[in-house]
Parts: C-alpha cells; sequence; structure tokens
C-alpha cells in the first residue's frame, strides 16, 4: 500500500529516482535554466522529492536599500559556520548571492524602500538553494550583453548574472526575471 503522504499516481521509489526526477523539470536552454510548466512542479511532487533527512528552510525579506546587503552577507556567514561550508564554495555562494540581492535592490525594486526583496535559503545534506525574488517589473534574461564582449569590458556594470551563472552550480531564473533560484554544493570533492 501507499503510504499517504504520496500522490495516488506515483509508487515509493528510492530517494535517487525522485532526485532525478526532480533535476529533470528544468531544460538547459544555451546555458540558462528554465522551468518547465508549473503544472508538472506540483506541491504534491516536491513533497515526495524530498530526503528522508529534515531539510532546513528559511525566508527572510528585506528593504530595498544597499545596506540591507549586510544582512545577507552575516546570514551567509552564519549559515558557513552552522553547515561547515567549504571555503572555496563560500565565496562562490557569497558572491552570487549577494549579487543577485543587490540586482534585486537595484535593478528590479530601484531602490524603492517600500518594495520588498525576499531571500529565501533551504540547506539539504551538502546542497543549498538560495532564492532572491524582488517586486519589480522582470527582465528579459535571455538577452543580456555578453560582460566578456570587448566593448563592454570598461562598463562598471552588467556583470552580476554573469557571475551567478559561472559561480553557481545551478542558475533559474522564473518569473518574467522577477525570481531566480542558485544552487550549490556546499562541500568540494
Amino acid at each position: 500500500m501507499i503510504s499517504p503522504r504520496y500522490p495516488s499516481t506515483f509508487r515509493p521509489a528510492t530517494d535517487f529516482t525522485f532526485r532525478m526526477l526532480k533535476n529533470s523539470f528544468t531544460k538547459n536552454v544555451t546555458g540558462i535554466s528554465i522551468p518547465l510548466p508549473s503544472y508538472l512542479r506540483t506541491t504534491e511532487m516536491n513533497t515526495i522529492m524530498t530526503s528522508t533527512a529534515q531539510p532546513t528552510k528559511k525566508t527572510i525579506s528585506i528593504v530595498s536599500e544597499p545596506e540591507s546587503i549586510n544582512i545577507i552577507e552575516n546570514l551567509i556567514e552564519e549559515l558557513r559556520t552552522e553547515h561547515n561550508i567549504h571555503e572555496d564554495a563560500f565565496g562562490n555562494i557569497l558572491v552570487s548571492v549577494t549579487e543577485a540581492v543587490n540586482n534585486a535592490i537595484q535593478h528590479g525594486n530601484e531602490y524603492n524602500p517600500s518594495k520588498k526583496v525576499t531571500v529565501t535559503y533551504e540547506v539539504e545534506g551538502d546542497n543549498l538553494i538560495f532564492t532572491v525574488q524582488d517586486e519589480g517589473p522582470g527582465f528579459d534574461f535571455y538577452n543580456l550583453p555578453d560582460p566578456t564582449a570587448p566593448e563592454n569590458l570598461e562598463k562598471p556594470t552588467g556583470r552580476g548574472v554573469f557571475l551567478m551563472k559561472h559561480l553557481s552550480d545551478q542558475v533559474i531564473f522564473s518569473d518574467n526575471g522577477r525570481c531566480v533560484e542558485m544552487y550549490f554544493k556546499t562541500s568540494i570533492h
């Protein structure tokens, strides 16, 4: 008999099988992971695809002011200590997440202190997932200038998404660019 926590259309299988299934919910197109339609990412599916260990998941909201980035930096430092995050992974996480938050404050919410940036993190084993969401109009994440092109090398901005994509294990944009998920391995093997 199927456990009540499983949807009626699925049969229990190994945790590995569910992880494989969960990872197949995105399709990589030219280096950007794109979520498949929401009906393929149901709450029931997300519930059954977690490991048996209880993940840590927390959400905080910050005002859209540059000083708020300090809160996120302190949070990442606390996570480093609490979860013994490897030094190399810590650096990648710190740069990627602070870039995402800075983009949300500056470009998404346009420094409007009445708009919030929501940061959620989830720790599961040696995996860490950060989600950063703003209240702005979004952006076309498919058509960003290449910061490594000669005409862009001298520009003081335009490297945030580039850094996030190169320092994270996976980056997924959704909600018309208002939301970004970044996946990290916290240990180096």
